[in-house]
């Protein structure tokens, strides 16, 4: 019951404007898990903390986490990918709501197994990491070649509604978070933390070479 309150006050302490409550909606109607306000809070205040001009985003949705991304850097670029191209319109409909230029958003529809490695190396400030778990540490792998020395992966839902840190908790997804967390905090190449705000939203910068 306190977990459950502290996450509502959290969320109460992050309004949503109506175009993102809006492409929340969108997204409940679709069946996909957006970001908590409280978790796009953090996103936003990353970007706008690192001066993001380079947003990189693996998994669009409907727009709620890109929307605060922007919030934090309204004149950053941001690239999304998706498999989804109803959920590209949806988005694409958000964003011009909102006021960005088509220009400014560049949405690609495909896998993103086959985009990120067509990307060039040290490109973003930000890359969010908010895609399917099973390819979570892939998806990482690929996000720390793409940011730039000095910027930041964020990764959504880094626990997984508690089970990561479950010990009774077992499977592919659970076993895949655990290690790279492991693996995260025990490299020299970066510095990592875990916010328990939402669903967890794990916070990885690269460092620079010794």
């Amino acid at each position: 019951m306190e977990t459950a309150l502290t996450s509502k006050y959290l969320d109460e302490l992050a309004p949503e404007d109506a175009v993102i409550a809006a492409a929340r909606d969108a997204a409940d109607e679709l069946g996909i898990v957006s970001v908590e306000p409280a978790v796009g809070a953090l996103l936003a205040l990353t970007t706008a903390t690192l001066g993001a001009g380079a947003i990189l985003e693996i998994g669009t949705g409907t727009g709620v986490s890109g929307l605060w991304l922007l919030r934090g850097a309204p004149a950053a670029t941001l690239t999304s990918i998706d498999t989804e191209l109803d959920h590209h319109a949806q988005a694409r409909a958000a964003f011009t709501r909102a006021g960005y230029a088509q220009a400014k958003v560049r949405l690609i529809t495909g896998s993103a197994s086959e985009v990120l490695p067509r990307m060039n190396e040290a490109s973003y400030d930000v890359v969010l990491v908010d895609a399917d778990p099973a390819d979570r540490i892939e998806h990482v792998e690929h996000a720390l070649r793409l940011v730039r020395v000095g910027g930041t992966v964020l990764v959504a839902h880094a626990l997984l509604g508690g089970r990561v840190a479950d010990p009774a908790q077992r499977g592919d997804a659970v076993a895949d978070a655990r290690a790279l967390l492991k693996e995260l905090s025990a490299s020299d190449a970066v510095a990592m933390a875990v916010s328990p705000a939402g669903d967890g939203l794990l916070h990885v910068t690269r460092l620079p070479e010794p």
